[in-house]
């Protein structure tokens, strides 16, 4: 992460005591998220998770986020909506009005599965973080763990990146790096990978938290 690239950013000194606001979207177990709760609760952390936010109802993630008294909301896409646009526009504007009453200050995904759009992702431009289970630039999309067995890599890992308009496309903050074992799966290469994804996305997040201070990360 380039240096002092957060500085300023929350107007406002953040502590402990008032720390940043961050909402998490979710689409299903809600691993990373529960991570990152773990995280904040055992350190006197700089951030905090006030909201997780799930476009699928009944997922388990939603359950976690309430075992460690999170709020929750699920954001469902409007299916009496017959226009797949205008679908798309009424749920990001419903889902943009529950960050501004929960006064949120940064957006955390975390297995989202959904493309955000342009309007979205402009709104919140530079707040909108991703974690991606692959180097980027390589292996973006859906199917990370497939593609990098298919192309015999022999190293993968997690990249934590800003969101911009494109899919995987947006600037590298930090990553961190495996090796990939001869007898590895997509599954268990997967489950590796979480590993080191719920490592990174705190540290990350720690360092952002951190305004007006130096932000490299090792």
């Amino acid at each position: 992460m380039g240096p002092r690239v957060f500085e300023g950013m929350w107007g406002r000194d953040v502590t402990a005591e008032d720390p940043l606001r961050l909402a998490v979207f979710i689409s299903g177990s809600g691993s990373g998220m529960e991570a990152l709760i773990r995280h904040q609760l055992s350190n006197d952390c700089l951030h905090e998770t006030t909201l997780v936010v799930s476009n699928l109802p009944g997922v388990a993630g939603l359950n976690k986020a309430e075992s460690h008294h999170v709020k929750t909301v699920v954001v469902e896409l409007d299916k009496l909506i017959t226009d797949p646009t205008e679908r798309r526009e009424s749920h990001e504007r419903a889902i943009l009005q529950v960050l501004e009453e929960h006064s949120i200050e940064l957006v955390v995904l975390s297995g989202y599965m959904r493309i955000l759009s342009p309007v979205f992702v402009g709104t919140w431009e530079g707040r909108l973080l991703n974690i991606h289970p692959s180097l980027l630039p390589k292996y973006p999309g859906a199917h990370a763990h497939r593609d990098a067995l298919a192309d015999g890599a022999t190293v993968t890992g997690c990249t934590v990146h800003l969101v911009d308009e494109g899919v995987d496309t947006g600037q590298i903050l930090a990553q961190k790096q495996l090796q990939i074992h001869p007898e590895d799966d997509e599954d268990s290469l997967s489950e590796r990978v979480k590993v080191l994804e719920h490592q990174l996305y705190p540290e990350v997040i720690d360092s952002i938290a951190v305004v007006g201070r130096d932000l490299k990360l090792d």
